[in-house]
């Protein structure tokens, strides 16, 4: 039961890890990238502000502290000055404290430019390295960018190759059929003309008339070109023509 639910589980990252890396976008990877770094910098400024905010405040407070010992020195000697060694020695004493308060400020403040310069230098090199991160992503994005665009013009030119095989087999069958159509009509023209169809765009008994009128056309040509003939002859030859010509129907006639 383990190892098939371990099976399921390392399924379904596989198929979780395509279906992420099919919508992931390196762009975008990269922009959100770059906005981190940019924030984790931001964070190192404000941190060496903070630092550099804490040391004024420790260099103030050395001032007003070493103001307060020169204060307190001068009223011990003035108290002694009046013969109050008693005033003389409380203010002595409250300047060794006030001195030791500068100590450890003043320990403070050396720890305090330590972390500044520290941060500082982090920053620099942190904000370097941003720098080049920009750089390289633009770079990246640029590549992937005009990669992008490569693919997307080969495959819309393997598109246009491949419909354009399917138009050239349009082209291939709409020659064939309409050479078929024409040789199927060269065809029937011919049957047409040699009788053996009829024309339909022809009236009903159209050829029998026709005929009857190439008919009696032919005789009418005949009897003029016997005519113009008969013309032609000598005299006398047309009487023996004439009689030649009846003889034989006589002769039939008998």
């Amino acid at each position: 039961m383990t190892s098939i639910t371990q099976r399921i589980t390392t399924l379904f990252r596989i198929k979780a890890n395509k279906a992420l890396d099919k919508a992931e976008d390196p762009r975008e990877v990269l922009d959100y990238s770059y906005e981190q770094q940019l924030q984790m910098l931001q964070r190192v400024r404000r941190g060496v502000a903070d630092v550099a905010t804490s040391r004024k405040r420790v260099e103030l407070q050395l001032s007003r502290l070493q103001q307060s010992t020169d204060k307190l020195q001068g009223q011990a000697e003035q108290a002694l000055a009046a013969g109050r060694e008693d005033l003389a020695r409380e203010a002595l004493t409250r300047r060794t404290a006030v001195a030791a308060q500068i100590t450890d400020l003043q320990a403070e403040h050396t720890s305090l430019k330590e972390q500044e310069d520290k941060l500082t230098l982090a920053a620099q090199r942190l904000e370097g390295k941003v720098d080049a991160f920009r750089t390289r992503k633009e770079t990246i994005k640029a590549s992937y960018t005009a990669a992008e665009a490569q693919t997307r013009i080969t495959e819309a030119v393997t598109g246009i190759g491949e419909e354009m095989g399917d138009v050239g087999l349009a082209m291939q069958r709409a020659q064939d059929k309409t050479e078929q159509l024409q040789a199927r009509a060269g065809a029937l023209d011919e049957l047409i003309a040699s009788g053996a169809l009829d024309d339909a765009t022809l009236p009903a008994g159209r050829d029998d008339i026709q005929a009857e009128l190439e008919r009696v056309t032919a005789g009418r040509d005949v009897e003029l070109e016997l005519a113009r003939m008969k013309t032609q002859l000598p005299a006398g030859s047309a009487p023996q023509a004439v009689a030649s010509a009846r003889r034989p129907e006589r002769e039939e006639k008998s």
